[in-house]
């Protein structure tokens, strides 16, 4: 009875962990994701050069996935279309790098077409590379833009068309510098370079050779669309996002940007923009940057203001400013040696949570694993033969915890029915009795504590970790990070429909119910009918609670539960006369069962 009461606590905090942290922090907190008052005057002037007012958006026909991206297939089409359109290359400069491919745009000097080179658009290894950045027009709008605002001469806007070298392409090696001269003795220039990651970097230098001074303020943006914003829940935030004097904050959400228009962030930017799950674009300013915000454009566009302070430009003086563009997948290795080189905060883009510290070198030993194994998989499985191992010596202290709290089980009674009218003095006796016996009653809740933080973590990084993103196990397991496609419901595919999320019961849900079922039933009974009945549903309860989670996360709980048993049996073999006692203590509930 201890072992079951054990397990079903595990299982109700593993539960608890999961679904209830986020709520109880927003209960708590009910203000940290707010919006905050609206932006200053300086910043709207940055809304002139790329447009847009907020406005109602239209009701959303589609609706956002986990991984993100155009949802809807006419959108799909019309992007493809668009696409080839927009990327004309006679008005572009190329982009290649080892993580990034693309172009940059010479009308406006836009940041609007980049594509991963690590990572690809499905599942499938042979399909295009999985696209970030799309111009301005299509269903998939997401760019960066560097510019200026001010007074006293003409600046260059989003409909600018600036010039490049003769065969400029922008590589690690090749950086482009793109130029537009007003014609009134100012000229404004734009240095791009690209790293052999994810990040780009933007000089903007303006230079005023005018016998009157000019007075401009840099701006910095990133506008995207929320039709292909991943899934935004409790636990996993996809909007906007940045890091303001140190400290990351995942919020506001696009409905909080949307209510009120315009969303100021207090504090000094150390970076911000938009997140995924699994991807990002985010502005890192040098230390001039003055103040940001989080506008809303209407029609589902959203955008992520940086603005520098205003400064007069002499004559014959110049006004430079740098400014980094990171736009790619949220790898965690790239987030960190970006923060170690000084990007405050970087690696925190993920939203490891609370437990980063746990999770994070869970993190790194799968990826060891998955090194030696080549198969994810197999390093979710060595994994929990890991833990498991770490934790017998636990286990063996456990069952005999166990086996001692049986034996004492007659001793107990007797006191209870000597106390029975005294409870404080009952309390004093038995924690004598634990004493003398030297028995100790939350023994056996120590593996069980072990385990959650294990499980948490896991949960963790395969449902945020871009690694763990498409990643193959055997069989019909194509996709670690995503739920089992395999569901009873259509007959395991062969019947055209998906099942709602709450009936997709696939195979690894039902290898777990049957896994747990089989632990449960070398559990000893418990005498009690209703505990029996809670019992008996426990393991096909679950089997429903846990489908819609990743197929890793099943696969681990499926190991644990095989590894338990034959930890049980292995334990039974050393202890038989654990084994008999269990037994009897089976045949004793059957038999008061028929009785009844």
């Amino acid at each position: 009875m201890e072992n079951q009461r054990n397990l079903i606590l595990a299982v109700l905090l593993t539960i608890v962990l999961i679904f209830g942290w986020e709520a109880g922090m927003r209960h708590f907190y009910p203000d940290m994701n707010k919006p905050r008052p609206a932006a200053s005057a300086a910043a709207a002037g940055a809304a002139a050069v790329s447009g847009g007012a907020p406005a109602a958006d239209p009701a959303r026909t589609d609706k956002p996935t986990r991984e993100g991206g155009l949802s809807n297939p006419a959108d799909v089409a019309l992007e493809a279309r668009d696409l080839k359109t927009a990327l004309n290359p006679a008005g572009r400069v190329p982009i290649a790098a080892p993580g990034l491919s693309g172009s940059i745009n010479l009308t406006g000097a836009l940041v609007d077409d980049l594509v991963t080179n690590r990572h690809t658009a499905t599942a499938d290894k042979g399909s295009e590379p999985a696209r970030v950045f799309s111009p301005a027009g299509t269903p998939a709008q997401h760019f960066a833009q560097f510019g200026w605002v001010g007074s006293g001469a003409a600046l260059p806007t989003a409909q600018t068309v600036w010039t490049a070298p003769a065969g400029a392409k922008l590589t690690p090696a090749t950086p482009v510098t793109l130029a537009w001269a007003n014609g009134q003795g100012q000229t404004f220039t734009i240095t791009y370079s690209i790293d052999a990651d994810y990040m780009i970097t933007a000089r903007q230098v303006v230079a005023n050779t005018a016998p009157a001074a000019l007075r401009v303020q840099p701006f910095a943006l990133i506008n995207r669309t929320d039709k292909t914003a991943s899934v935004d829940t409790w636990t996993l935030h996809s909007g906007p996002f940045g890091a303001f004097d140190g400290s990351v904050s995942f919020g506001p959400n696009y409905a909080d940007v949307l209510k009120t228009g315009t969303v100021a962030n207090d504090g000094k930017p150390n970076w911000l923009g938009f997140t995924d799950i699994y991807w990002m674009s985010a502005l890192i300013p040098d230390a001039g940057a003055q103040r940001s915000d989080f506008r809303a454009l209407g029609n589902g566009v959203y955008r992520a203001d940086l603005l520098y302070a205003d400064a007069v430009v002499g004559p014959g003086k110049q006004l430079s400013h740098t400014t980094q563009l990171f736009a790619g997948a949220k790898e965690s290795d790239v987030l960190d040696r970006y923060e170690s080189a000084g990007v405050t905060n970087f690696g925190k883009a993920i939203d490891w949570g609370w437990f980063f510290w746990f999770e994070k070198p869970i993190f790194w030993l799968l990826k060891a694993l998955f090194k030696m194994a080549t198969n994810f998989g197999v390093a979710i499985i060595l994994l929990t033969l890991i833990v498991r191992g770490i934790m017998f010596p636990i286990a063996q202290r456990q069952f005999a915890s166990m086996a001692s709290m049986r034996a004492i089980q007659p001793k107990l009674k007797a006191l209870q029915e000597r106390y029975k009218d005294d409870k404080p003095k009952l309390q004093e006796e038995t924690m004598k009795l634990y004493k003398e016996e030297g028995v100790n009653p939350l023994a056996g809740c120590l593996p069980i504590f072990l385990q959650i933080p294990v499980f948490f973590a896991l949960y963790k990084v395969l449902t945020l970790a871009v690694e763990m993103r498409h990643q193959p196990f055997a069989l019909w397991i194509h996709d670690l990070s995503a739920p089992d496609p395999l569901h009873v419901l259509n007959l395991f595919g062969l019947l055209p429909f998906t099942p709602p999320a709450f009936l997709g019961i696939g195979l690894l849900a039902i290898l777990l119910g049957i896994t747990m079922w089989a632990q449960f039933k070398l559990q000893p009974s418990a005498p009690d009918p209703v505990q029996q009945q809670v019992f008996a549903i426990m393991p096909w309860m679950m089997m429903f609670v846990m489908a819609p989670f990743a197929a890793g996360l099943l696969i681990y709980w499926i190991t644990s539960n095989v590894l338990t048993i034959a930890q049980q049996k292995y334990l039974y073999s050393r202890h038989p006369q654990m084994k008999a006692m269990v037994a009897k203590e089976r045949a004793d509930v059957a038999a008061a069962a028929k009785r009844k």
